[in-house]
């Protein structure tokens, strides 16, 4: 999964550019009953329906990777007849126009998603017309591939806050109806996914507003694939470890040296894989028994390694955002000094090595500079044009 590619889909949710075909949907009561079903062509929708929607599917292709938007791949036995790979082709693949399908969609939704309150689910189609792109990034006017997919969004139903207002009707200010409205997705997911501008069947990009709870079940359940953490979930993986060893009252001092430790060793080097000595050399720095700390870095890296990925995380995407930050202003700090040492140096030097006069003027002027005597007095003689500034420092 790369951030590019995730751009630019995102980019193309404009009134101008966004090519969705259909909408469905099905609202849902907390009773997990269908109230009301959906079934739109996109482009005739009421302009301000259009772009609330369109902000709906957009909001599901998060550039946040790897916590708000993760890459799950489907096991082996997802993708045989009958797996939930081959529901979600087959959802594709009739363009949103199997009625059959889409209920069965719904109920496994119903029947699946945790949920206490009202939501809706909604489902777009897209046909994407992927164009060759030259090696500066300039388009061609040739498709590279077309890519098909659908967006699902799981979006809470909220009730609108009461207040008062002026009703019509009788014509006075008084209590205004609560409404059902709307929120943002919750939780949705891409299918197939989009990797290196392309078509990866083999993949979906589940999206999660909650980082740090994510909905198992869409994972597990509704799309077949394995649990993987977010990077804010491995955060806390670590936190939950170093719990076991430290004093309740101690942790969230200890924790922050540990992260500010990791966010120094970021810093050094950003593109760098987290291992189990990173892991050590923090708990080390936070005064973590150095067993204990050894101990706690082998765990983490087995806890958090995930068979169906090559590689480990880097490092800097388990640092939490204040640590990074904090690193960040200190270098900057010391940067600053170390350049007002310089040149607290350089003036020095100058002061000692000039004169009683020092003058500063620009470089086509140091060949015109005399000295004159003037009524018995040496003198420095400047020729200065009218439209010249003179600045004298005392």
């Amino acid at each position: 999964m790369d951030k590019k590619s995730i751009g630019e889909l995102r980019r193309r949710m404009k009134k101008d550019t966004c090519t969705i075909t259909k909408m469905c949907g099905c609202y849902v009561n907390d009773q997990k009953e269908k109230v009301v079903m959906i079934d739109e062509s996109f482009l005739n929708l009421q302009d301000e329906e259009y772009y609330k929607y369109m902000e709906i599917a957009k909001k599901v292709m998060s550039t946040n990777l790897g916590n708000n938007l993760l890459e799950l791949n489907f096991p082996l036995d997802e993708e045989k007849p009958g797996g939930h790979q081959q529901f979600l082709m087959g959802l594709k693949k009739s363009a949103l126009k199997d009625q059959g399908l889409l209920e069965s969609f719904y109920d496994m939704i119903i029947e699946k998603y945790d949920s206490l309150g009202n939501y809706l689910i909604l489902l777009f189609h897209d046909v994407y017309d992927v164009m060759t792109k030259t090696s500066d990034n300039n388009k061609l006017d040739e498709s590279e591939e077309i890519y098909e997919y659908v967006i699902c969004a799981i979006c809470p139903m909220i009730l609108s806050k009461p207040g008062l207002g002026y009703n019509k009707s009788e014509e006075r200010i008084g209590t205004l109806n609560r409404e059902w409205m709307v929120g943002m997705p919750e939780t949705g997911f891409i299918f197939p996914a989009f990797n290196e501008r392309s078509t990866d069947i083999h993949c979906v990009h589940m999206y999660s507003a909650d980082s740090q709870n994510p909905h198992k079940e869409m994972i597990e359940d509704i799309l077949g694939c394995r649990e993987k953490l977010t990077f804010a979930q491995k955060q806390d993986v670590l936190t939950e470890m170093v719990q076991d060893v430290v004093a309740e009252e101690d942790l969230k001092e200890v924790m922050q040296s540990v992260n500010i430790e990791l966010a120094q060793i970021s810093d050094q080097e950003p593109e760098l894989q987290v291992s189990d000595h990173h892991i050590k050399e923090a708990l080390s720095y936070a005064g973590i028994q150095e067993e204990k700390a050894e101990k706690i870095g082998k765990e983490y890296i087995s806890s958090i390694s995930n068979p169906t990925e090559e590689d480990l995380p880097f490092l800097s995407d388990l640092i939490p955002n204040t640590a990074a930050k904090a690193v960040k202003d200190n270098n900057e700090k010391i940067l600053l000094k170390e350049e007002i040492k310089e040149l607290n140096r350089k003036i020095s030097e100058i002061t000692e090595t000039g004169g009683d006069i020092i003058i500063k003027v620009n470089s086509d002027k140091k060949d015109k500079i005399r000295r004159e005597n003037i009524n018995g007095e040496n003198c420095l003689v400047i020729p200065v044009r009218d439209d010249e500034n003179v600045k004298i420092n005392v």
